[in-house]
């Protein structure tokens, strides 16, 4: 397999957003393939305003993997007024209408609040996805090698569940550094999760 870092194509986005809703599992928090594709882009755009770094791979015109971070101060990379209302509009949505749709935030704060206490982070992987068809030959792998070469040093974190590959990390040499349990409660139905926070020193 021949892979490359080109800079992330719009015209793939759509892709992007199959990629989350297959490795990320959201068919586990919801039965409505249209409110699977509403959240798929929610999540998207959420990480494309939040990222400083974007890694996106090919493997000759087709969209291979990503890898979007955050590192301190450095400048974010899109900015966009449509993405930011559907973002806070999204956010009114799931508070209005998902019942204990919060926790996993929650949960979420309150393990990066137990890290910090004794530790300094420089960024956060803020979101890594592989084409489920070319999953299994190192994709993945590839993109967090790569994002090493360039962030070589610094001290990162990242945010998984039970239901995403998270033992993937901890072959990559990633600690499990908090670990929580919850129960989310989604329009009456009962989600159990297990949320890790994972670091690294690249």
């Amino acid at each position: 397999m021949s892979l490359q870092i080109l800079p992330l194509r719009k015209k793939d986005y759509p892709k992007l957003i199959d990629f989350a809703i297959t490795g990320m599992n959201f068919s586990k928090y919801t039965d409505s393939k249209l409110a699977l594709r509403l959240y798929g882009r929610y999540f998207l755009y959420l990480e494309l305003e939040r990222s400083t770094h974007i890694l996106a791979t090919y493997e000759g015109d087709q969209l291979a993997g990503v890898l979007m971070a955050k590192m301190a101060s450095s400048p974010h990379l899109y900015s966009s007024f449509f993405h930011k209302i559907y973002v806070k509009f999204f956010d009114w949505l799931m508070k209005r209408f998902a019942s204990g749709g919060d926790s996993y935030d929650a949960i979420n704060k309150s393990m990066l609040s137990s890290f910090l206490k004794k530790h300094f982070p420089d960024g956060e992987i803020c979101f890594l996805a592989v084409n489920p068809a070319l999953k299994g030959q190192g994709i993945g792998s590839f993109l967090l090698d790569e994002f090493s070469k360039i962030q070589k040093g610094k001290l990162i974190y990242l945010y998984t569940n039970s239901y995403c590959t998270y033992k993937f990390y901890d072959k990559k040499g990633f600690t499990q550094s908090q670990k929580r349990d919850i129960k989310m409660d989604l329009s009456g139905k009962k989600v159990p999760l297990t949320c890790f926070l994972y670091s690294k020193q690249l």
